[in-house]
């Protein structure tokens, strides 16, 4: 029998309606037991320990990996191997974290008592508020739903998704609550394109010293040609007598102005060059500069220090080399 392509769009339709449904129902567990349950893990010495069994223990591998990478020590406990031993790794300091959809997963119940004996905190995660995990764990955080997307109501799928947002939630309050900001995230992403994108600052990437196009005020604008020209970046920087940035001069400038006749050649670099340029500082982020320059169109930028001065310049090919973009 032949199915119609309508019907699995129906079908994808249902399944999204039935798990937006599911994350509707979820705003209203934003309560005092979640609330709780963030003080405590705000509170936590040790580590936090997540544990769960089939696709629970997927979606928990998951929130362990998004507790770590948000300032939150944390890693996942298969919950048979502790029963075998890897219990070990639990200290007294530790918050569990036990996710169960049924509350009666043996595996996961099997080791409250354990967890208990050790005196180690635990919140429960289930969709079933009179379970044992729920009546036994010290907070317990409802993730029921209506039905699961599963026409059967047998796969787990609607109250995955349930789990996998309050997961987030819990690790988007903890991460508000430490303030941790870019910088900290940079730390625990060295890797990659993100690594590359979070840890480059200007100063990593930005051409010094003698590769500065320079030219001071008044010169002629035929000798701020030479500089752009021998310098390859499409621009000069036009500075005062101190050194301070007062311009800057690009060959589109130069391109425009020859329009008017080749006796602006002998015209000074003040009366052609812009004079509020867009600039930044070496200890900005390599990211930065690239919005900057996309925001504006500019395919370079001056580097300045806290006086004004010129400390080097960026081209946007520096970043796509450097991996930035």
């Amino acid at each position: 029998m032949s199915v119609r392509v309508t019907d699995f769009l129906a079908s994808a339709r249902r399944t999204l309606a039935i798990e937006r449904q599911a994350l509707a129902d979820l705003e209203a567990r934003i309560d005092g037991a979640f609330e709780a349950a963030v003080q405590l893990l705000a509170r936590c010495s040790g580590k936090v320990v997540v544990s769960g069994m089939g696709k629970s223990g997927l979606i928990g591998q998951k929130m362990a990996a998004t507790l770590a990478s948000t300032g939150t020590p944390s890693f996942f406990l298969h919950p048979a191997e502790a029963s075998h031993g890897d219990l070990g790794v639990v200290g007294r300091d530790d918050v569990v974290l036990l996710l169960s959809n049924s509350g009666e997963t043996e595996e996961v119940v099997r080791l409250i008592p354990a967890l208990k004996r050790i005196g180690v905190a635990t919140i429960g995660f289930t969709g079933s508020p009179g379970s044992s995990l729920a009546q036994h764990a010290d907070i317990h955080i409802d993730v029921s739903v209506r039905e699961e997307a599963c026409p059967l109501g047998l796969a787990p799928t609607a109250s995955t998704t349930a789990l996998l947002a309050m997961g987030d939630a819990v690790a988007v309050a903890l991460l508000e609550y430490r303030g941790f900001t870019a910088d900290d995230f940079a730390a625990v992403h060295p890797g990659g394109s993100l690594g590359r994108r979070l840890l480059t600052r200007v100063s990593d990437v930005m051409h010094t010293g003698d590769e500065l196009p320079l030219v001071e005020a008044g010169v002629a604008l035929s000798e701020a040609l030479w500089v752009i020209t021998g310098k390859r970046f499409g621009a000069a920087g036009v500075v005062d007598a101190q050194g301070r940035l007062l311009g800057v001069i690009t060959d589109g400038d130069i391109r425009r102005g020859l329009e008017r006749g080749a006796e602006v050649l002998a015209s000074a670099v003040d009366q052609v060059m812009t004079r509020t340029p867009k600039t930044i500082h070496p200890g900005a982020l390599a990211v930065e500069a690239r919005n900057l320059m996309e925001a504006h169109k500019i395919t370079c930028l001056f580097v300045l220090d806290e006086g004004g001065l010129p400390r080097g310049i960026l081209h946007m090919h520096d970043l796509l080399q450097a991996g930035v973009i």
